[in-house]
């Protein structure tokens, strides 16, 4: 029997959660619920059969799993108003950033399993990394909620105070990828690509790299290795754009997203 599932806040990343467990096939329409205040945003999932309401109890009473996907700063009223609810069998599931399990833990009223869960915006096309931590869970809990979130990508599982590396990695490294990308657009044009065309070799690209990676479980240098030829273009290019730092500026990049997020 599937399990029910509220998702607690229609917004971008509350909707892509639900369309993505529709079209994987992992949820019925009928078994999601779907919160917003302004529910006539949400008429799209509404067409596709999923219940939509702006009472959140409702949905909380309704459902086995409950996903909080609503801003930080609403945490704490979203879940005083829905914590009563929250009890039995029910697991909570947290996609906010920055809120721990323990600020979760010290509103609800019940011990239940609480996991949290970093995803990425990739998740809209089933194509998130999310990371995991819980507390309080079985193991049937965190097979049932690894499950659900490896239909909209890939998963992992991580200590909890890795969460905020997780989030720059996984979560900030979208944009930075996405920003290597419209270099790589930019100097396809300056050699003589249109626009479109740049786009879509270099977008490829980067995905043909990265699948190579997750499907074979090489190390990026062995791949390298493999296109670096002796006195060749590749090599040429590797090393102009290491002697312009690189790597050390995207290193630096990160451990900058790090330290904003830690030492705010």
């Amino acid at each position: 029997m599937s399990r029910r599932i509220a998702i607690i806040g229609g917004g971008n990343l509350g909707t892509a959660i639900a369309e993505g467990l529709i079209k994987s096939g992992f949820s019925l329409p009928a078994d999601l619920t779907v919160t917003k205040r302004k529910t006539s945003t949400l008429s799209a999932l509404q067409e596709m059969g999923v219940n939509v309401t702006d009472n959140n109890n409702d949905a909380v009473e309704y459902a086995d799993l409950v996903i909080l996907a609503v801003k930080p700063f609403q945490v704490k009223e979203v879940l005083l108003g829905i914590a009563g609810s929250l009890k039995g069998d029910k697991i909570l599931v947290s996609v906010i950033t920055g809120i721990l399990i323990r600020e979760l833990e010290e509103v609800l009223t019940s011990p239940i399993p609480v996991f949290r869960a970093m995803p990425n915006t990739a998740i809209a096309i089933q194509q998130s990394i999310t990371c995991l931590s819980y507390t309080n869970a079985s193991s049937q809990d965190i097979e049932y909620v690894s499950e659900l979130f490896s239909r909209l990508g890939r998963v992992v599982t991580i200590e909890e105070k890795l969460m905020d590396a997780a989030t720059v990695l996984g979560a900030c490294g979208t944009a930075y990828a996405m920003r290597y990308i419209r270099a790589n657009i930019q100097g396809g044009i300056e050699i003589g690509f249109d626009a479109k065309t740049a786009n879509l070799i270099a977008a490829q690209t980067v995905k043909g790299a990265a699948e190579l990676l997750l499907q074979k479980g090489t190390h990026p240098e062995y791949e390298i290795d493999k296109v670096t030829t002796p006195k060749g273009c590749t090599i040429a290019g590797l090393n102009e754009m290491e002697h312009q730092g690189f790597s050390s500026s995207l290193i630096k990049g990160l451990v900058a997203s790090y330290n904003k997020i830690t030492k705010p």
